[in-house]
């Protein structure tokens, strides 16, 4: 049963894997094989990119920049295809996650 529907990034996903019995298997290698923070750091880099309150972000995009750790204007760009930032907005961003690289 579903109890409550919100986006998780993989760091998210790694921690209640790890805190949970069922980390046997395949699931938790694979997503440790494509996470890129510590949890920690995860929840800096999530309070940073909350904290320049940029409006047209939301909790998925959060998720995916917390992910895939972009590292220029076009890979931003892929992140935000249904949303258009401006270049300060896109500037704000990579000096945000540059620190976490």
């Amino acid at each position: 049963m579903i109890k409550n529907t919100e986006p998780i990034n993989l760091v998210e996903i790694q921690d209640i894997l790890d805190k949970t019995k069922e980390n046997e298997g395949e699931l938790l290698g694979f997503v440790k094989k494509f996470t890129k923070l510590k949890q920690t750091q995860s929840k800096d880099l999530r309070n940073k990119i909350e904290a320049l309150d940029l409006i047209k972000i939301d909790e998925k995009h959060i998720n995916k920049l917390i992910e895939l750790l972009p590292k220029n204007k076009e890979d931003i760009n892929q992140i935000f295809s249904d949303v258009s930032l401006n270049e300060d907005e896109i500037q704000k961003l990579l000096d945000t996650i540059k620190e976490f690289n």
